[in-house]
């Protein structure tokens, strides 16, 4: 019985799963955001938040530990000096899920996961948009 396994298993070996999600998580790290299935973006989200929460350390044991946990050194640069920095302040939810339909081919339901600073800064602009707007009426 499976009585409190949380993590799916993807039909994939433990190495070939652990495997994909540093993959997924430098990429989403890198990119800011990645189109995947649900399934897999709720695991990448786990272990995303749980390296920001370590990253929010700071230190040499932190970077140590995040470096092991990434393929891509340029992910765990980018971790430390561009996403921490801009999370700064954030208790938690570090990323969010956004759904964008189902796949063409299987119908698997396709979501885009993104670190939450992305969507701020592209509401920001709107908002400025929109307030020269309301000064000229």
């Amino acid at each position: 019985m499976r009585h409190q396994r949380v993590a799916k298993k993807f039909g994939r070996s433990p190495e070939h799963r652990d495997l994909m999600m540093r993959n997924m998580v430098a990429n989403l790290i890198l990119a800011e955001s990645i189109k995947t299935t649900q399934p897999k973006a709720k695991e990448a989200r786990k272990a995303a938040e749980k390296l920001v929460t370590i990253a929010r350390k700071g230190d040499l044991a932190a970077r140590r530990l995040v470096a092991s946990r990434l393929t891509q050194p340029k992910a765990t640069k980018k971790l430390f000096d561009k996403v921490v920095p801009a999370l700064d302040g954030r208790k938690g939810g570090y990323t969010r899920i956004l759904k964008l339909g189902a796949r063409k081919g299987d119908a698997a339901p396709m979501v885009l996961l993104q670190w939450v600073f992305v969507a701020q800064q592209a509401e920001a602009p709107k908002a400025e948009e929109a307030a020269p707007a309301a000064e000229a009426k």
